[in-house]
């Protein structure tokens, strides 16, 4: 099939949004249930049909449901809700949240734990150099005279402060997606971006955890910070080490039960349940369905669930895309609007910072050897983690509306340049066999 027969089925998908069913009378008097079924629907196929025409371009599939998102979200064709007056928005948001919880759970059931441990210390440099550079370069910027003093609400200290953690962060699902694409996990490379992006995490919820204390007017202790520090590190190890005792016999059991099904449904309440476990202790819920997945993945029951698993990731994992996506604003990009000017400068500047520091860490592991521009390129993307941290700072009063886009401008870009540079860089210097 060439591309362009492709682009038939979604523009019909796009014309089919310009007149919304849900605008007709409804006669079973749910219409708000006829309109989520109707959202749903075409989030699905235009993330397939779009992931489809960008994979025969070329480009990994995440791209094309990302672009959908765009063109589906509330500054386009208003398709997938995003106001927060949208009864169906906060529905869209659960479903994408399962979804990036599923990709993680399945990450962590292709993790080979034991060669993750074998690049501990090189995942751990490039966390380190990955957390450091951005969050230096970024709280400086925010100090310095380029900045006026209108763009912040809180204390310039607070702002530089949550806009160099806000730079921190890396999206493991968007990169490890783009490393499946490419049937690269195995790889030295993958190891080490999926080591440090966790790293990363635990890193970023720790100074955002320090954020919000701060735009609270709380002082912060450094015994605040090493227990935030302990807790999210401390639920990771005891986590595994707890499921790797319990899970074969747990799921031994599970595995001799008749009932249809039951493995897939006992694996993905085990990945829910340890994610909003770790939310509840004070970690992340992307870590605790990773952490999920790495514990199945030494029960004997493994391939049977890491292939039923797929089926589930494949409803899920593009809601997440698309909802990344469309919650950009195409109107920021309009050069001509006076009002862009002061955001876009601010957009960019991050942007480049965010580029600049994450790119610097492909070089944090001198004593090996391996693919370094690829190691850079996969921690750049920020995604859902850094419009997590967007959205927080926005509710606690931290980020004024137009801080809040020039941010939203760089998770966007960052998400979007990262996938393309990631396939260019493995066609071009080639992947390192794995440790």
């Amino acid at each position: 099939m060439k591309p362009r027969w492709v682009l038939l089925p979604a523009a019909l998908l796009v014309l089919l949004g310009v007149e919304p069913l849900w605008a007709l009378p409804a006669s079973t008097g749910n219409p708000e249930v006829a309109r989520f079924l109707f959202v749903l629907a075409i989030m699905l196929l235009a993330g397939k049909l779009s992931g489809e025409m960008f994979e025969r371009l070329g480009q990994p599939a995440v791209v094309g449901e990302l672009i959908a998102g765009v063109i589906l979200g509330g500054s386009m064709l208003g398709i997938i809700p995003v106001a927060p007056d949208d009864s169906l928005t906060e529905i869209i948001k659960l479903f994408a949240e399962i979804g990036v919880l599923i990709l993680l759970f399945e990450i962590g059931l292709e993790t080979d734990l034991k060669q993750m441990f074998r690049v501990g210390r090189g995942a751990s440099s490039v966390a380190l150099v990955g957390v450091t550079l951005p969050f230096a370069l970024g709280a400086l910027f925010w100090l310095s005279p380029f900045v006026p003093p209108e763009m912040n609400v809180a204390s310039r200290f607070t702002t530089a402060i949550y806009i160099g953690a806000t730079l921190t962060a890396t999206s493991v699902g968007i990169t490890a997606r783009v490393l499946t694409d490419l049937r690269v996990m195995s790889s030295l490379e993958a190891k080490l971006i999926i080591g440090a992006a966790v790293i990363d995490d635990v890193i970023g919820l720790v100074l955002l955890g320090i954020v919000a204390t701060l735009a609270t007017g709380a002082a912060v202790s450094m015994l605040d910070v090493g227990w935030a520090f302990l807790l999210s590190v401390g639920f990771l190890v005891v986590a595994i080490a707890v499921g790797f005792a319990a899970a074969p016999r747990l799921f031994g059991l599970i595995d001799r039960m008749r009932v249809r099904g039951v493995l897939l449904v006992a694996a993905f309440a085990f990945a829910l349940l340890i994610a909003a476990f770790a939310d509840r202790v004070g970690s992340a819920m992307i870590i605790g369905a990773f952490a999920g997945g790495i514990i199945l993945s030494r029960t004997n029951q493994f391939d049977t669930i890491e292939s039923q698993i797929k089926p589930v990731a494949d409803v899920f994992t593009p809601i997440f895309f698309l909802s990344i996506g469309a919650q950009f604003d195409v109107g920021l990009l309009n050069p001509f609007n006076p009002d862009n000017y002061q955001v876009l400068a601010i957009g960019g500047a991050l942007f480049v910072i965010a580029v600049v520091g994450k790119l610097a860490a492909g070089w944090a592991v001198p004593w090996r050897k391996y693919n370094r521009p690829a190691v850079g390129i996969g921690m750049i993307p920020r995604g859902e983690v850094g419009l997590i941290f967007a959205n927080i700072g926005l509710t606690a009063g931290v980020l004024t509306e137009d801080l809040f886009g020039a941010i939203i401008l760089m998770v966007i870009g960052t998400t979007l340049l990262a996938p393309p540079l990631l396939k260019w860089s493995f066609n071009r210097w080639k992947a390192a066999d794995p440790p």
